[in-house]
């Protein structure tokens, strides 16, 4: 039984796995919008919220922690600069997973995580 088991391997081993994570969630920030397996966006959606959060909180030490997550110092500057101001009201919820159907080479599913525009 698979009871209380948190998380998905997709396959590779921990340390590709993380930085895989890490990238997607750099391509993320940067392009506020990126093209995944729907599994990975899933287990990424969580990671850039996490990220976007500690923007929000401002102070040097989340800075800090963002920056030992996300690989690019100016994503970093742009998540505490202009990410922070735009969800500032929103508590939660930056994130939104579009389903686009199968990818014709494998058929795996596929989706696009995108950030999410805060109205008024």
């Amino acid at each position: 039984m698979a009871h209380r088991i948190d998380g998905r391997k997709l396959g590779r081993p921990t340390d590709h796995r993380l930085a895989m994570f890490r990238n997607l969630v750099t391509a993320l920030l940067r392009h506020e919008k990126i093209i995944t397996t729907e599994a990975k966006a899933k287990e990424v959606r969580g990671l850039a919220e996490r990220v976007i959060t500690l923007g929000k909180r401002g102070d040097l030490h989340a800075r800090r922690q963002a920056l030992r997550f996300v690989y690019d110092e100016k994503i970093v500057r742009k998540v505490f600069d202009d990410l922070a101001e735009r969800y500032a009201t929103r508590p939660g919820g930056y994130t939104r997973i579009v389903k686009l159907g199968q990818r014709h080479g494998d058929g795996a599913h596929m989706a696009q995580l995108e950030m999410v525009t805060e109205e008024g």
